[in-house]
């Protein structure tokens, strides 16, 4: 058998930068999540209880909007028939990631990368994958020679990455705690 030996086309290549600086933001939380000494702490909590409500309800929020992306997506690349307004896509998205910039502070800040509980362990790697990988869409979005599937699958890793984070976090405190704010 003879293997097929095929050059990297530009489109391709022109990924490895988001790739590498994704990669670099996945690995520089982690390694601050572990090394710094969490405080312990919330900061900030504005007008929740607690921290942990505030970043439940956060990021229940950033989950939503998250499926507002994936539904203003497929409309845009005509998957439904229907069309939703240009902006609805960008602004959903702007707002998701602004919810979760202060539950990723509190976080790291407070908390740190945890690995003794797998829960935790999982949401904690989700969180840098997370960031990780919006780090690799957003630059990929300038990308013109971009290959067709970039977005859609760097995007689906986004959002799949928040549905997990979704799932170790605000869902395990609906049922395990109960609703509060």
């Amino acid at each position: 058998m003879t293997a097929i030996h095929r050059q990297p086309t530009r489109a391709s290549v022109s990924l490895l930068l988001p790739l590498l600086a994704g990669g670099v933001v996945m690995v520089a939380l982690g390694v601050y999540g572990r090394a710094h000494t969490p405080t312990g702490f919330a900061v900030g909590v504005a007008g929740f209880s607690a921290a942990l409500p505030m970043k439940v309800w956060l990021t229940t929020g950033a989950a939503a909007l998250g499926v507002v992306q994936v539904v203003s997506a497929l409309s845009m690349w005509g998957r439904l028939g229907v069309t939703i307004p240009d902006g609805v896509h960008r602004w959903s998205g702007r707002l998701a990631f602004l919810l979760t910039v202060p539950v990723a502070f509190h976080c790291l800040y407070a908390l740190g990368l945890q690995y003794d509980v797998p829960r935790v362990m999982v949401h904690s790697l989700l969180g840098c994958f997370f960031y990780g990988v919006f780090t690799t869409k957003m630059l990929a979005l300038r990308k013109e020679n971009a290959p067709g599937w970039t977005l859609p699958v760097i995007g689906g890793l986004v959002f799949t990455a928040l549905v997990g984070l979704w799932l170790t976090s605000s869902f395990w405190f609906f049922t395990a705690v109960g609703v509060r704010v």
